[in-house]
């Protein structure tokens, strides 16, 4: 079976850059990427031409009437997605959505309950719970090699702003169509893997944000505190203030009996009785994993891997923070 996708809001820079959707999914053998949409023409032709020329459209609905896709990979700017996910659910395409899929919690706490009443598939690629360290977090906690848990700790520092404006994405220095900057983009993966591996809710604590680095309307670092319903401590920091293309990142889950880390490349495992160390990695989401394995889960007729509502718990963490900020 081929799998026929339609690409909607192409203008966001995982279209081709970092996640880069439809990089992975020209490379996928039983896929045929049948459409690209963005409103601006101009950009949508030179997205199509990186990956075969599929057919261009500047009207969503549109490319969906005549093309009829099977899956829709969705994108768009922060301040579109909710209109754009709100469509596809009406029209009954399953799909996936790049988060945060608003510009504020409410608009996905919306979303996330009008999939539930229609039991739509919608996948959310919350990649970095594929990684390597949250795999062994995971087989590790179910082991009970932590013992209780105490707190979390999460540094993603991407390259600077000027970066999106070389993607075509400009729009993510604009507040009112972006949402803020790297918390409302990056925060997502920290505190969804707070949320993923405590297994609870959480409550923000403390958060700061800045924009001292780039001097820009969007903030280029925050630092968010979080204490979990049993207690447990987490700790998330992202900006957009690394000098170069990298990242630097770190990533560590504490408990009792262990200390589990990633930096550096390394994947180390504390305990008393001496350190072991895994085989390296680094702090890169493994994106084609995700967005396969969310093909195959509606394939099989599963539900997807990671929900909307995933995204709705980590996006109302992201607003909490920003209030805490005083934004």
């Amino acid at each position: 079976m081929t799998i026929r996708i339609a690409a909607i809001g192409v203008s966001h820079w995982h279209a081709l850059y970092d996640a880069a959707y439809l990089r992975h999914l020209i490379a996928m053998p039983d896929v045929a990427l049948i459409g690209l949409q963005d409103s601006d023409p101009g950009l949508v032709a030179k997205r199509a031409a990186e990956v075969k020329n599929p057919p261009t459209f500047t009207d969503y609905k549109q490319m969906l009437r005549e093309t009829r896709p099977d899956f829709v990979v969705a994108l768009g700017r922060h301040s579109t997605m909710a209109a754009i996910a709100n469509d596809l659910l009406d029209l009954g395409y399953p799909f996936l959505m790049e988060k945060p899929m608003s510009i504020n919690a409410a608009e996905c706490a919306a979303l996330a309950e009008k999939a539930a009443k229609l039991n739509a598939f919608v996948a959310v690629p919350l990649a970095q719970r594929y990684a390597p360290f949250a795999a062994r977090a995971r087989e590790l906690i179910a082991a009970k090699r932590f013992g209780p848990l105490s707190h979390m700790y999460v540094r993603i520092n991407r390259p600077g702003p000027e970066r999106y404006k070389s993607w075509d994405c400009a729009w993510m220095l604009d507040p009112a169509e972006s949402g803020g900057g790297c918390l409302r983009n990056l925060g997502s993966h920290g505190l969804d893997m707070f949320l993923h591996l405590t297994g609870e809710d959480a409550q923000v604590t403390g958060a700061q944000v800045s924009a001292r680095a780039h001097a820009r309307a969007v903030e280029d670092y925050a630092s968010v505190m979080l204490r979990s319903t049993s207690g447990i401590l987490g700790t998330v920091e992202v900006g957009n203030g690394f000098p170069r293309d990298g990242t630097d990142g770190e990533w560590k889950l504490a408990g009792r009996d262990a200390i589990l880390t990633m930096k550096d490349g390394i994947l180390k495992l504390a305990t008393a009785a001496g350190d072991e160390t895994l085989p390296g990695t680094d702090v890169t989401a493994p994106y084609f994993i995700t967005l396969r394995d969310a093909l195959d889960h509606w394939r099989k007729g599963l539900p997807p891997p990671i929900s909307v509502r995933d995204c709705a718990r980590a996006v109302r963490l992201i607003d909490a923070a920003y209030a805490c900020a005083g934004k």
